[in-house]
């Protein structure tokens, strides 16, 4: 198993999830068919998922050293995330928009194939390797949908047929995300500590992280002391995530990192 098999999986992954999509759109108040449609749902994360446990096996170390393996983990994050969110809260357009959202990603994956190495640099043989990158791409799931929301949002404010119920639902997502994202700045620390001796050097990747933390803060002070001011929170929201984004990739192609410890692609 390797990435070449990455188009075969992604593939049978999207059709099971536009046939799933599908069906559960035409299957009101018919209820064996509402059933299929969350199969034919959690089919398409299924395969997604037996992609990378496959590649784990292969690989012998986790997936989840590179740009590459970690988009992996958000698309199947945000699929997850997507199809839960339907099912709490029965927005059959989640299904839609997040679709489209990890297939972006996925496409990246894929026109950027990666050669996998087994080999991991001494500082990623940690115990905390795993638990620090599964809590900070599912917390960056959690973030980036609540952006999807927040995109949702300002196209029914401005269409005057937002309800509010829209943005509780963002936030929600905002909670989960940053209490994820509050563990993943604390696995860090650990992590940082047992490699290289301390909790915290102010590395720009590290800068960053307490950055975007700092951001998603912002804005739960602010939807808490001023809740009426909608389209505040909406735009808000939608600038956090590019401070996320700066975090995740960005800070990648700023001069500043290149000797970054945290920039293992290079």
């Amino acid at each position: 198993m390797n990435w070449i098999y990455l188009p075969l999986y992604a593939l049978i992954s999207a059709v099971l999830w536009i046939v799933g999509t599908a069906i559960v759109y035409v299957s009101d108040r018919k209820k064996l068919l509402k059933v299929l449609g969350h199969l034919v749902l959690i089919m398409s994360i299924g395969t997604l998922l037996s992609f990378i446990i496959i590649l784990w096996i292969q690989l012998e170390r986790p997936p989840m050293r590179t740009l590459g393996e970690t988009r992996l983990w958000y698309s199947l994050f945000l699929l997850l995330i997507g199809y839960l969110t339907f099912v709490r809260w029965g927005y059959k357009w989640v299904l839609v928009l997040i679709f489209l959202f990890a297939s972006l990603f996925m496409i990246i994956d894929l026109m950027h194939p990666e050669t996998y190495e087994k080999t991991l640099m001494p500082a990623l043989q940690s115990p905390w390797f795993i638990p620090h990158v599964i809590v900070y791409i599912f917390a960056y799931a959690m973030l980036g949908f609540s952006w999807v929301f927040s995109i949702y949002g300002l196209y029914m404010f401005y269409k005057k047929e937002f309800h509010m119920k829209i943005l509780n639902v963002a936030d929600n997502l905002v909670y989960i995300g940053f209490a994820f994202l509050t563990l993943g700045l604390l696995f860090g620390a650990l992590w940082a500590k047992e490699a290289w001796g301390h909790y915290w050097t102010w590395d720009p990747k590290e800068t960053w992280a307490f950055l975007t933390w700092l951001a998603y803060l912002i804005y739960l002070h602010t939807r808490h002391f001023h809740y009426t001011k909608v389209r505040l929170h909406l735009w808000l929201l939608s600038f956090m995530f590019v401070v996320l984004l700066l975090c995740w990739f960005g800070i990648n192609y700023m001069p500043s990192a290149q000797n970054s410890v945290h920039v293992y692609a290079n």
